[in-house]
């Protein structure tokens, strides 16, 4: 018994309610312990593993200036390991800012894979005849937030290789898919019109920004594309100064009371300065889509002679084509590493539409990414609350124990390909800078989330050794974001050099007594964990309808098909009965009352399967 406390001496440990070191090794030498006091010395033994840090993070803890109960760490061996290396107050529940946004894109690429694209479908109403569509051009957006002025020519190519030269009536924009209101930005702070509070729309555009250019030298103003739904007033006066300080940068107002909106470029700026993009959030996108296209089919000879008009697709609309955004892998990417509000938005919207239909809500969309994480297993218990999906937000709350188990899963399931979603250190994204130059570089995988009084960064980080450690540490301090980063950096240049294994905690769980989870519920025994269930959702002599197949997805569940004496549809499969169970409630609900669990055990090489 002594010897599985030798592993605690290299640490230093939190003293708990439970006692000092020498009080637990004191019990554990009684003779006449009974078998209940031994469980609770090993529940108290866990504990103290869960507790403990290495000394040498102990020590940069130390000299940082932060206290302990501000910090939460979790590091372990990255994947199925039971191996943890540190952790620190890791079931407390935290803001977790930015880093947040590795739950929903997560759960997108669970759901729809890495290849799915975002539709934008053109519709017609009415004919077309000798080059003349003698109707409304229609237009449905479903949410694709990298739609920009880059589509544009590829959208009207496919507009004139339908055979439409003009256009007689109007372009209808479809903007229901989300039903998410009118405001263009979130009004989190005082920077209203910055491009981190654009609010999500159906029919994105240009990500919201519309975009000015300054010339000083020529006292030249103009809009990087057309767009009449805003117009600016130029009042700046340019004098002989340097370019630097108050002078290098116009100063504006924006007036939304006038209509259109009007932008006011006012005060002095420098003839020396080149030119001057200021991107802002000034407009609504769909109306910017609107102009930029109409502009870009009159540029190909394509007349349009009505205006713009914005309703549901109508019934008797016919479908021209659809354009798609690119992979879902190259978006969660940049909302990864270049922490994009917008697209996290975007993200969780569509999950919450795909899961229980449109329109998508903010509601939908947080059920949506807790049931996708949940079902497949990656999403444990403890305090989560995801709110807007992109961490902009003083309400979401996280645990890192909870934030480390769904960076395992991943790293599980998609190994390096999921890591270089994240900035990768000293080369792309949030910390492209921060670790040039270090023996971090090209060795951590990281999301990372700031605001004031958090600062938070978790993902991966392999050590010199060849190891692979998931690691989370986050910093909810009034100590200063730049000590909590030191913090951080320091963390992780130890654990690029760290040669340990850490504490497998597996080992210490007792086995007469399994400790409960905070469900209540026992955890299960080791042979629990070869045992599988899956859903038999329905039988069918003939092979099941598009329509059936389509409710269970809109429910967020796979489901395969196993032709046997007919056609037998199964869903799952689950590692856990509580889970199954959960899930067959909800087909029972919803696909068919008659649908029970099946058991699938795979001993030996054998199969076998029990019905519930």
């Amino acid at each position: 018994m002594r010897r599985r406390f030798h592993a605690f001496e290299h640490c230093d440990i939190q003293k708990s309610s439970a006692g000092s070191d020498a009080e637990i090794r004191k019990s554990l030498q009684g003779k006449e312990v009974s078998g209940m006091k031994r469980s609770i010395v090993w529940f108290f033994a866990l504990t103290m593993y869960i507790y403990a840090l290495p000394s040498g993070i102990n020590q940069i803890i130390g000299k940082s200036g932060i206290p302990k109960k501000d910090i939460s760490i979790y590091i372990k061996e990255a994947g199925s390991s039971k191996r943890v290396v540190a952790s620190l107050n890791a079931d407390r529940s935290r803001t977790p800012a930015s880093v947040v946004k590795v739950l929903s894109t997560y759960a997108a690429v669970l759901k729809l894979g890495f290849n799915y694209r975002w539709p934008t479908k053109f519709y017609r109403r009415g004919k077309i005849k000798d080059g003349v569509l003698y109707g409304d051009l229609l237009v449905k957006g479903f949410g694709d937030p990298t739609l920009s002025n880059k589509d544009l020519p590829t959208i009207v190519e496919h507009i004139k290789a339908k055979g439409i030269q003009k256009i007689t009536g109007n372009i209808v924009i479809d903007r229901s898919y989300f039903k998410v209101g009118t405001k263009d930005n979130s009004g989190f702070d005082q920077h209203t019109y910055s491009p981190y509070n654009a609010m999500p729309d159906a029919m994105m555009f240009n990500e919201r920004v519309s975009t000015i250019c300054i010339t000083p030298k020529k006292n030249v103003v103009t809009k990087e594309i057309p767009d009449a739904s805003y117009r600016v007033v130029n009042k700046l006066k340019p004098v002989n100064k340097p370019c630097r300080g108050r002078y290098s940068w116009p100063s504006f107002k924006v007036d939304k009371k006038q209509n259109p909106t009007t932008v006011l470029l006012k005060g002095p700026i420098s003839k020396r300065c080149g030119t001057r993009k200021l991107c802002q959030v000034i407009t609504k996108p769909y109306k910017s889509f609107y102009y930029a296209l109409k502009d870009a089919l009159q540029k190909s000879n394509v007349l349009v002679q009505g205006g713009f008009r914005l309703n549901k697709i109508p019934k008797d609309a016919k479908e021209l084509f659809t354009h798609t955004s690119r992979p879902l892998e190259k978006i969660i990417s940049k909302t990864a590493k270049k922490s994009n509000n917008l697209y996290a938005r975007h993200i969780l919207l569509l999950l919450g539409a795909k899961l229980y239909g449109a329109p998508a809500t903010l509601s939908k969309g947080r059920q949506a990414v807790e049931y996708i994480l949940k079902s497949r297993g990656a999403l444990k218990s403890g305090p989560l609350h995801i709110d807007n999906g992109c961490g902009l937000s003083r309400s979401s709350r996280l645990t890192a124990k909870l934030l480390a188990d769904i960076l395992d899963d991943a790293y599980r399931r998609y190994g390096q390909r999921w890591m270089n979603t994240l900035s990768i250190a000293g080369v792309d994204g949030t910390i492209k800078r921060r670790f040039r130059g270090t023996i971090v570089r090209k060795r951590a995988w990281m999301k990372t989330g700031t605001l004031k009084r958090v600062k938070n960064i978790a993902g991966y980080v392999k050590s010199r050794n060849g190891r692979v450690y998931t690691a989370v540490i986050l910093v909810n301090t009034t100590k200063g974001r730049w000590k909590a980063a030191q913090l951080q950096n320091n963390i992780i240049k130890w654990l690029v050099s760290y040669k340990g294994r850490g504490v497998y905690t597996a080992k210490t769980e007792p086995k007469s007594m399994p400790l409960p989870d905070k469900t209540g519920q026992k955890k299960p025994s080791p042979q629990a964990k070869s045992v599988r269930y899956s859903i038999q959702a329905g039988s069918f002599s003939k092979p099941p309808n598009d329509y059936y197949l389509s409710n269970i997805s809109k429910l967020g569940l796979t489901y395969r098909i196993k032709k046997e004496d007919g056609y037998k549809v199964f869903i799952g499969s689950y590692t856990g009965k509580d889970t199954a169970e959960e899930v067959l409630k909800k087909v029972r609900e919803k696909i068919s009352s008659g649908a029970f669990l099946v058991e699938e055990k795979n001993a030996a090489g054998r199969k076998s399967a029990t019905l519930y």
